[in-house]
């Protein structure tokens, strides 16, 4: 049994909340939709080795299913992210490892007609503070390509650190690619992510 799952989190109009089968017709839509946006940034399976079939892309079912049985073991949050009560992304914290390491990994897409307004930051952020200070994580990593510069900005707004690259570090879009290293400890962040990304906002806010 997963004690920090499952969760909403709120903040302002975005919200996270756990993946659910019946999203399937609103999540199948922005995919679709996004399909050229996110294709260079997706998962992909690696070719299967010579006599073996290939395993078959699973079904938005399928998906769901395994990610609600990580999430009861402890392994893996899967958010889907809500902007004003509309669907526009997914956010899943994954690896989740305890004992001496007590890290996870962070991965997101969002709708590109929503892409810039903040949304996403603010959704890591939720993400972030919920691993660290109500489960009690030490630290988030998050693996980027150093082509997809609309998500290195997300993680660098908010002030992780870019550690290195690892070569070849997953199967994207057909190939093994390339990931930047970004991330946080939460002695960096002792109140939480999401004091530091509202003085940010508000920074930026202009003045009447």
């Amino acid at each position: 049994m997963n004690a920090g799952w499952p969760v909403d989190l709120r903040e302002g109009d975005v919200e996270l909340r756990p993946i659910r089968a019946r999203d399937q017709r609103s999540w199948q839509e922005v995919s679709r939709r996004n399909r050229d946006w996110l294709r260079r940034w997706e998962a992909t399976v690696p070719p299967a080795p010579a006599g073996r079939s290939a395993m078959p892309r699973p079904t938005y079912r399928q998906m769901v299913r395994y990610l609600r049985g990580e999430a009861g073991a402890g392994r893996m949050l899967p958010f889907v992210v809500l902007h004003r009560g509309t669907l526009v992304g997914q956010l899943t914290v994954g690896g989740i490892t305890w004992g001496s390491m007590c890290s996870a990994n962070v991965g997101y897409w969002i709708d590109e007609d929503v892409a810039g307004l903040g949304i996403m930051p603010t959704a890591v952020a939720l993400a972030v503070d919920h691993c660290f200070l109500d489960l009690g994580l030490h630290r988030i990593e998050v693996c980027i390509r150093p082509e997809n510069r609309p998500s290195r900005r997300v993680v660098e707004k908010l002030g992780f650190r870019e550690e290195g690259l690892r070569p070849r570090y997953l199967h994207i879009d057909g190939d093994w690619r390339d990931h930047l290293v970004y991330a946080l400890t939460a002695e960096e962040v002792p109140e939480g992510l999401m004091p530091r990304w509202r003085a940010i906002r508000n920074r930026r806010r202009p003045v009447n």
